[in-house]
């Protein structure tokens, strides 16, 4: 193969310069002289030149590092150096241009001699060129994958300091045995190393993966990238049958493989799954006849990055797909489940026999129920803590609590179980004794209008109403209603015969003309005296309910008031 040094010449050789003819410089003896001098200096030029590309090819070789040694000519071993950057043949001197040769005269030439002119040095060499080559694009075609192909995207170059010198270039077992494979398999370590180094260095472009076959692009030191094939023989139905009987023998392999790791038991179970030396095949489109070259050592060490980030890479180079693998894993696994069911057959059931349980016998007699206690018991004392519920609180539920249970077993009933939260929590206000809004009292209030979103007000209105007729006296002050005829209207002839002015009907009320007090008809029939400011319409219970509306009037006020 040439050499870029033999490149260098020919195009030295082929560079054209300015024609000189010796009939023109014949004419004059100190013509002839002059263009003598002009040849002899453009001969020294080219041979500057020549012998300044010469020393800096080896010196570029010297750096870099020939394949001259391994016995093998490699097109890309004049550089170890990025291939992206510039070839070395763009950082030699080029050649000066050669001086422009005096035309030929017109006219003929006077007669006197003209003198030699002075060989003038080579103009100074320009310098280097430092233009990178640009990176071609992707050659992969990510749009044809399918379960039994996968292209993967290049790799990131490697920060320098996670670059290992020598040692483990994977970072899983099972990568390393790939690598292991290669390099025990490899003739040249130099081709190793720089194999190694392009594969740091991110000169591998994105990788395809079907059965069998590893192919990708290398970019070396020319621009076009070289096509890479790494090929692995792929198992057959016998060996796969195998694996798939090992992997689920064990419910921890499909576990690992779904954890995108590779076992050891798994990969020991009597099917090749890793490569050995020599397995593996490497095909470049380089001219390099080592084995492997570069190119193919950086695929190869680039394909075991994709082993670590995912075992599956290396069952499909062996022939499998992994939407088709799990889904006969699971296959395999609902087989095994099923035969061992059935050769195990139902296990027995603890329990009797069923004509034991339904022979006749004699029973004994259910003992009699205990007496009822003449009235609920007491709850016992609830010790105050600091931040904890007041003791006066949890006495009043546990009293109710007895009481209630004391009324259904006497009764069989228990009424406050058809309450509603509003009834109930007016009734637990009610129950508590003492008159008067007391601290206590205030905090029971609150808590009771908060948890049925209601305001004290209201619940200590709805309070005086339960305890002036329970229920029904809550009904009566929430609820209006239009009474049938009857005892509504025979309550006004009878107000007026006590001497006392005409009430003014509303439904179920009647109210005194000042405004400050009202009777309410009940449900049951009852009369329910309420009192208010006059003229402010905010009407409170008061005094106990009666058949007689004159009667339930007394608890307002006097006659003499009315």
């Amino acid at each position: 193969m040439p050499t870029d040094e033999d490149e260098t010449e020919a195009t030295a050789e082929q560079r054209p310069t300015t024609p000189l003819t010796r009939e023109t410089a014949a004419e004059t003896g100190g013509e002839r002289e002059a263009v003598t001098g002009v040849e002899r200096g453009v001969e020294r030029g080219v041979a500057s030149v020549l012998k300044t590309g010469a020393v800096a090819d080896a010196d570029f070789d010297a750096d870099s590092g020939s394949d001259s040694d391994s016995g093998g000519s490699d097109p890309d071993s004049s550089s170890d150096a990025d291939p992206l950057a510039p070839d070395p043949a763009s950082r030699r001197t080029p050649p000066p241009p050669a001086p422009s040769a005096p035309s030929a005269p017109c006219a003929p030439a006077p007669s006197f001699t003209a003198p030699a002119p002075a060989p003038q040095p080579p103009p100074p060499s320009p310098m280097p060129s430092t233009t990178p080559r640009s990176t071609p694009p992707s050659m992969a075609a990510p749009t044809r994958d399918g379960e039994l192909r996968r292209t993967f995207p290049p790799f990131p170059p490697r920060p320098s300091a996670r670059v290992p010198a020598e040692g483990a270039f994977a970072e899983t077992w099972w990568g390393n045995a790939w690598v292991t494979a290669l390099e025990e398999g490899a003739l040249d370590v130099n081709r190793l190393l720089r194999g190694r180094r392009y594969a740091d260095r991110g000169h591998v472009d994105a990788i395809t993966v079907t059965p069998g076959l590893v192919l990708g692009y290398v970019q070396g030191s020319r621009p076009r990238p070289y096509r890479v094939q790494v090929r692995l023989r792929t198992l057959g139905d016998e060996a796969w049958t195998r694996f798939l009987e090992a992997a689920a023998e064990r419910t921890g392999h499909i576990a690992a493989l779904l954890d995108k790791e590779l076992p050891h038991s798994l990969a020991d179970c009597g099917v090749p799954l890793l490569p050995g030396p020599g397995d593996l095949d490497p095909q470049c489109s380089c001219p390099d006849i080592g084995h492997p070259c570069k190119h193919a050592a950086a695929l190869c060490y680039q394909t075991a990055r994709l082993l670590d980030a995912d075992p599956f890479v290396l069952l499909l180079l062996r022939g499998r797909g992994e939407r088709p693998l799990l889904d006969a894993l699971s296959r395999l696994n609902a087989t095994r489940a099923a035969r061992a069911a059935r050769d195990q057959g139902p296990a027995p059931l603890p329990g009797v026999r069923a004509s034991e349980a339904l022979a006749r016998r004699q029973l004994p007699p259910l003992p009699g129920p205990l007496p009822l206690p003449p009235h609920p018991g007491q709850p016992p004392a609830y010790p105050a803590a600091p931040g904890g519920p007041d003791p006066f609180a949890l006495d009043q539920l546990a009293t109710d609590a007895a009481a209630r249970a004391h009324a259904l077993l006497s009764t069989g009933r228990d009424p406050v179980g058809e309450l509603t939260l509003w009834q109930d929590a007016v009734r637990l206000a009610a129950a508590r004794p003492g008159s008067g809004l007391t601290a206590a009292t205030r905090t029971l209030y609150a808590s009771l209008a908060t948890a049925t979103g209601r305001t004290t007000a209201q619940l200590a209105r709805a309070v005086a109403a339960w305890r002036q007729g329970g229920i029904e006296g809550l009904s009566v002050l929430e609820d209006p209603w239009d009474p049938p005829a009857g005892r509504f209207d025979r309550a006004r002839p009878l107000l007026l015969a006590a001497d006392l002015p005409a009430f003014r009907p509303w439904r179920n009320h009647l109210t005194h003309p000042r405004g400050h007090a009202q009777l309410r008809l009940g449900r049951d029939g009852l009369w329910y005296a309420y009192e208010s400011e006059p003229g402010h319409d905010d009407w409170w219970p008061r005094g106990s309910p009666d058949l007689d509306p004159v009667g339930a009037l007394t608890a307002v006020a006097a006659g003499d008031d009315l």
